[in-house]
């Protein structure tokens, strides 16, 4: 069910600022996006098979600017990459895990998502990813 971690998304005030830590680490972004509809920039740095996401909000009302006011800059959730989005959501619905989404939608780079609640996962939102075929290691 699960291929492997796809990405660790990050809370973060500034991408720009951010940055700087990160391409000290010698990480450098390989894609940057802004999700209108979840109102979040984005910025993927690719680290081995995996990637970090920096998440920026773009509206004061976006889930990531009401996470930066309740909890910080950090670990906003943790991506599991996945073959088949449909079959693991009904697999996992109807084993009782609690879904925010019951329906992948389109996230970064056109992969489709969808996320497990914190509830479900001892407080630890999750992420389903299917990737798309055009793009690989982007997000």
């Amino acid at each position: 069910m699960i291929e492997k971690i796809h990405h660790i998304g990050l809370a973060v005030h500034s991408i720009s600022e951010a940055l700087k830590a990160y391409e000290a680490l010698g990480l450098t972004p390989a894609h940057t996006e802004t999700i209108a509809s979840q109102g979040v920039n984005v910025a993927f740095l690719p680290t081995g098979e995996s990637n970090l996401e920096l998440l920026e909000a773009t509206t004061e009302t976006s889930p990531i600017a009401k996470f930066l006011r309740a909890r910080g800059e950090g670990i906003h959730h943790i991506c599991l990459e996945v073959s088949d989005i449909e079959a693991t959501l009904a697999d996992l619905k109807q084993r009782g895990i609690r879904l925010v989404d019951e329906q992948p939608r389109t996230g970064a780079g056109g992969g489709r998502v969808a996320f497990l609640h914190p509830s479900a996962m001892h407080g630890v939102l999750m992420e389903l990813h299917e990737e798309t075929e055009c793009r690989s290691n982007e997000g």
